[in-house]
């Protein structure tokens, strides 16, 4: 399983669209196996769901994100998860698999 979590300043960011770099980690057996971080492509509406799912995510923890992004991803099969703390990605992660990730509100105001 590969997460992929939108950052500023190595934590989660709560504008998903407009990250500096995205945090794409593998889970393997409930144990983080491997991070990279990446630099994602020009922010335009629909490029990110492609991209992340041609770099193999499965999962997005994520602060806030459009109600049109999120159908896009669910439409590439990658799963989201909106209203997450801004915290470390392993942090986040750990929780994730957990069952103990505590989620609010959508961060992200359109």
């Amino acid at each position: 399983m590969k997460f992929a979590v939108p950052l500023a300043n190595g934590k989660l960011t709560a504008h998903f669209g407009h990250c500096q770099e995205f945090a794409l980690i593998d889970v393997e057996e409930n144990d983080i196996k491997n991070k990279e971080i990446v630099i994602p492509p020009p922010h335009e509406p629909g490029v990110l769901p492609k991209w992340l799912h041609d770099q193999g995510a499965d999962v997005i923890i994520a602060g806030g994100m459009g109600q049109r992004a999120v159908q896009l991803f669910d439409q590439a099969g990658i799963k989201v998860i909106i209203g997450a703390p801004v915290e470390e990605p392993e942090t986040l992660i750990k929780h994730f698999l957990n069952n103990t990730l505590t989620t609010g509100d959508n961060l992200c105001d359109h």
